[in-house]
């Protein structure tokens, strides 16, 4: 048996917590009966899972992309208002959903799969998978805001995890780097606005082992093999028995 919301993860809906999202909407049937609950396991030699009216199965070839970004375009597999999305400018031949969140105004690293279970494990809070952005904000960041944020502040979804903040330059403390392992909605920005500063430009430079080196905004790439199971061994998650596609690719 096992959970419904790991079952579409392996058939690359999303991550598990994503795929809660989904199930709540009433968009997942079980045997041809929609399902709102969470924690339903299903046996998946028997029972058919169908997502908005089409039948899953489990992805027989994993496929992981990392891209730069731009400013302007909207972190989603679809966008409701039918602005210009990452996928847009992907274009690849299979369904991936992005592993995180930037929104429309931030840019910078943004990795891109249909490994349900990998996206889980690089964004659930209890792997401590770090990430890096590059902050500018509108006034130098005093000492005290700076410990203060490293610490932890108190937001709606509860007080953030400790932090580290570095200045990127001592003679312009406006610019910053923060490496934080949380990934709560608009959560950098919003610890920023806390304490009295605001966010003028926002890039995500560093994503677990990932970084944007060579990477051009708007291009993006195949990862390698070994960047692949570089981010497995760091998350914990098993190299399984999917194949990966070995060869890199690249698109301005």
């Amino acid at each position: 048996m096992t959970r419904l919301n790991k079952y579409m993860a392996e058939c690359g809906i999303g991550a598990r917590r994503k795929c809660d999202e989904i199930i709540a909407q009433g968009r997942v049937a079980v045997n041809g009966k929609i399902q709102k609950a969470l924690g339903l396991k299903i046996d998946e030699s028997v029972d058919s899972v169908h997502f908005d009216g089409r039948l899953v199965r489990p992805v027989q070839r994993y496929e992981y992309i990392i891209m730069n970004k731009p400013k302007g375009i909207i972190t989603s597999a679809a966008d409701e208002k039918s602005r210009k999305t990452v996928m847009d400018l992907v274009r690849f031949p299979v369904r991936l959903f992005p592993v995180g969140r930037l929104d429309v105004d931030s840019t910078g690293l943004l990795l891109l799969t249909n490994d349900g279970e990998l996206a889980h494990r690089l964004t659930h809070p209890k792997f401590h998978v770090q990430k890096v952005y590059d902050i500018s904000l509108n006034s130098d960041l005093s000492r005290y805001h700076k410990h203060q944020l490293e610490a932890g502040v108190q937001l709606e979804e509860g007080k953030t995890a400790p932090c580290k903040i570095e200045y990127a330059d001592f003679d312009d403390r406006r610019r910053v780097r923060v490496t934080l392992y949380q990934g709560w909605n608009r959560q950098v920005r919003r610890m920023f606005e806390k304490v009295g500063y605001e966010v003028r430009g926002l890039r995500r430079s560093g994503f677990a082992s990932l970084n944007l080196r060579g990477l051009k905004i708007g291009a993006w790439r195949r990862l390698l093999p070994q960047e692949v199971a570089r981010l497995k061994s760091l998350s914990g998650a098993g190299s399984g028995n999917k194949k990966t596609v070995p060869t890199s690719n690249a698109s301005a």
